[in-house]
């Protein structure tokens, strides 16, 4: 089960977004897998896509469409990733996007497409025109959880957050959801995340912004080291709000605004890791006295990534040669190992290079017990830093990846 986290109770309505889900009729249990998003006229709509170079049909088609200019829907299924389908995948995922033109009188390019789950194989295309009619029937304010619910794969919990903030004396509202569990180390983004407010944004500033928290959030988490092949990030502004418009994320409205989307985009991060696959542990890696933050965040990841060390921190074993290991591994040009100390919790654990005088092994043990753990790695060679979240490794997490596809 996930780590210190449990299901939103509630979400906050959008002005501007109505969402509907269907089941598409993939899975064995049949549950809802297909989401429409529905955006009002004029919404604003920045998006971050994955690095990776198998970049799944889905992605390089939302990516041609947002460069149109005009969002009218956003559609997710679950289940098939269509990814390294080629040029029929393209073509699949178009013909998707033609159907949702069709029973809602937009322009195909007007919608774009989102996939998760297996690669490599084709998207049942036939089932999609009913269920997408299905979905367009559904189409409500409230629709947030649902959608939340329809978008997972092997999450166990959904993952949903909403904040508030003032702007020109309104009340606006930033709501977000994510998929995301395994196949996670984000080079932009997670697999997937809707977040949508009411404010007016304009474009540029919202895609400033998007990426500004997709950095700080996002790019900050991993479960695995695996990039997925479909990972997909987008904020949407309705303009809604009776509140004046956000000029500048420099004064107070637009910080204010940029505030409530870096929390829900930290939130939903975070869930991410705590819902990682078997994940018992969840970890904050952090990383200071660097000379760069690039190089404190390689440090992080290193160690983050290291089945040693994760495999320890499922263990409760305060076993930190596998950590400095990890550190001095991590390609740091001139790293100076003796300026290098360690904490985990409160507990000193390595100093100089080597065990801490004052180390106990009951102490270590202990501040590896506990469900949440914070390691704590300075370099002593600067002032800059980084943090990183990632989760412990199990048996569980190779019987998930086993199982998955039976």
């Amino acid at each position: 089960m996930a780590v210190g986290l449990k299901a939103p109770e509630s979400l906050e309505p959008i002005a501007g977004i109505r969402l509907g889900c269907a089941a598409l009729g993939n899975r064995a249990r049949p549950r809802n897998d297909l989401t429409l998003i529905e955006l009002s006229e004029g919404a604003e709509v920045a998006a971050t896509f994955t690095r990776n170079a198998l970049r799944a049909a889905p992605v390089t088609v939302a990516e041609a469409h947002l460069r149109t200019g005009r969002t009218s829907y956003l559609l997710i299924n679950a289940g098939n990733a269509n990814a390294g389908t080629g040029a029929r995948g393209l073509d699949d995922a178009k013909a998707c996007c033609a159907a949702v033109a069709e029973f809602s009188r937009c322009k195909p390019t007007e919608v774009l497409p989102f996939s998760t789950g297996v690669v490599g194989e084709r998207l049942d295309t036939p089932r999609f025109p009913p269920a997408i009619q299905r979905a367009l029937a559904d189409l409500q304010a409230d629709g947030w959880l649902d959608a939340a619910r329809a978008i997972v794969t092997t999450d166990t919990v959904e993952k949903g957050r909403s904040a508030k903030f003032s702007c020109g004396g309104h009340r606006c509202t930033v709501t977000g959801i994510a998929k995301g569990s395994g196949m996670i180390r984000p080079n932009m983004a997670t697999m997937l995340a809707f977040v949508a407010t009411d404010a007016k944004v304009a474009g540029p500033l919202l895609n400033e912004c998007l990426h500004s928290a997709v950095d700080r959030s996002f790019n900050r988490i991993t479960v695995d080291g695996d990039t997925s092949t479909n990972d997909a990030c987008v904020l949407i502004a309705t303009g809604r709000s009776d509140a004046p418009p956000i000029k500048s994320l420099e004064d107070a409205e637009g910080a204010a605004f940029a505030d409530a989307v870096n929390e829900v985009c930290t939130y939903l991060a975070q869930a991410i890791v705590r819902d990682g696959e078997g994940a018992t542990k969840f970890i904050t890696l952090s990383v200071t006295e660097g000379k760069s933050e690039a190089e404190c965040a390689r440090v992080a990841y290193t160690v983050a990534h290291s089945p040693l060390v994760k495999t320890a921190m499922f263990a409760s074993d305060p076993n930190w040669g596998r950590i400095l290991a990890a550190v001095g591994r991590a390609d740091i040009d001139a790293l100076n190992l003796n300026a290098v100390s360690i904490e985990i919790g409160s507990v000193k654990v390595a100093e100089g290079g080597t065990l801490a005088q004052e180390y106990r092994e009951d102490d270590g043990k202990h501040a590896m017990s506990t469900p949440e753990i914070e390691v704590r790695i300075r370099l002593g060679r600067g002032s800059a830093c980084a943090t990183v979240w990632t989760c412990d490794l199990s048996y569980d997490y190779v019987r998930i990846n086993a199982e998955y596809r039976s």
